[in-house]
């Protein structure tokens, strides 16, 4: 055997030992990144929350369709188990949980990472045991703040001088409502405002709630913000047209689904900053050693178009502020 003949027959038998060339290194196979989201009522806003979720995964390097794969799960409270079931068996890394569906998902994920998005207080509705220290398998982000919700009365009574009195629609389903409540009454207390509160639980109870809204001789409405209330922007917004009640929100998106205004933290950042959780779950941190957080940026919303529509003249100094002017 000539010189050449023997160096190939001991490369072919080093690649033997360690397996063959294709069996070498094993093709490590996408990440899994389950997303539970609500199932709304089909409008464009409702793809904002994933959109946003995407677009924080690609900045930090995910590619959807190259090593990550998003399996996306819609549904509402009733069906949320059987969705986290079926994004469990299908092997999930982790799962991306909208709003309330967080509390019919951490039974059935079992070990599997759950990364949360609500307006109410995770410790206090239990999720969590603090907010530096997690602890177990939940983390995320949370928009409460009662400073929001008081400025949010303070901005439709600037736009409204006249108002004397003020309606407000919310979802008792949501974690933090009794705070946003007590920073809501507590704000139309200061500015000498009548307040009807106006409770809901799920989407078809909202018309009622706006009936009475109207009813109560409201000049105004807060809408506060949570997922159930986004879904329904558009059916706000056609009440507050036809009925000339000014609505105020705590998203921008419900601005442009045809509402005069909006003060609160931007959407797709928020789902941005839960891509920045999944990024270090699937790189080996735990959920338990990772932070609660709330966002840092809130973004003032206005529709000037609706304020003429309805004969409002906006004070310059709410245009001045506003970051954004729908319409």
């Amino acid at each position: 055997m000539d010189r050449r003949a023997l160096i190939a027959s001991g490369a072919c038998a080093a690649l033997a030992a360690l397996g063959g060339p294709a069996r070498a290194q094993p093709a490590r196979r996408p990440a899994r990144i389950g997303w539970l989201g609500i199932k709304g009522s089909g409008q464009a806003q409702d793809a904002v929350p994933l959109d946003g979720l995407r677009a924080g995964l690609r900045e930090r390097g995910w590619i959807e369709g190259g090593n990550c794969i998003i399996d996306a799960q819609y549904g509402d409270f009733t069906t949320a188990r059987d969705l986290t079931l079926a994004l469990v068996q299908a092997k999930a890394d982790l799962i991306v949980a909208q709003g309330g569906m967080i509390f019919r998902a951490r039974e059935p994920a079992g070990a599997t990472p759950l990364i949360f998005q609500i307006n109410g207080d995770p410790v206090e509705a239990g999720l969590v045991a603090s907010y530096a220290r997690p602890g177990g398998t939940l983390t995320g982000v949370t928009n409460l703040s009662q400073e929001l919700s008081a400025k949010r009365v303070e901005l439709l009574k600037e736009a409204l001088p006249q108002m004397s009195r003020l309606a407000a629609i919310a979802n008792q389903g949501h974690p933090g409502w009794r705070l946003e409540h007590e920073a809501t009454l507590a704000a139309t207390r200061k500015l000498g405002l009548a307040l009807t509160w106006l409770p809901v639980y799920k989407a078809d109870e909202v018309p009622a709630a706006l009936e009475a809204a109207g009813a109560s001789g409201a000049q105004g409405l807060v809408a506060v913000p949570d997922n159930l209330i986004l879904g329904q922007a558009r059916a706000i917004a056609a009440f507050a047209q036809a009925r000339r009640l000014p609505a105020i929100s705590g998203w921008g998106e419900f601005t442009e689904a045809g509402n005069l205004m909006s003060y609160g933290p931007a959407l797709r950042e928020v789902f941005a900053m839960m891509a920045s959780y999944a990024d270090r779950i699937l790189k080996g941190a735990r959920p338990a050693d990772l932070p609660i957080e709330n966002p840092t940026r809130v973004e003032l919303v206005v529709n000037r178009r609706l304020a003429q529509q309805l004969d409002l003249r906006l004070p310059p100094a709410i245009l001045v502020r506003a970051d954004r002017v729908a319409g």
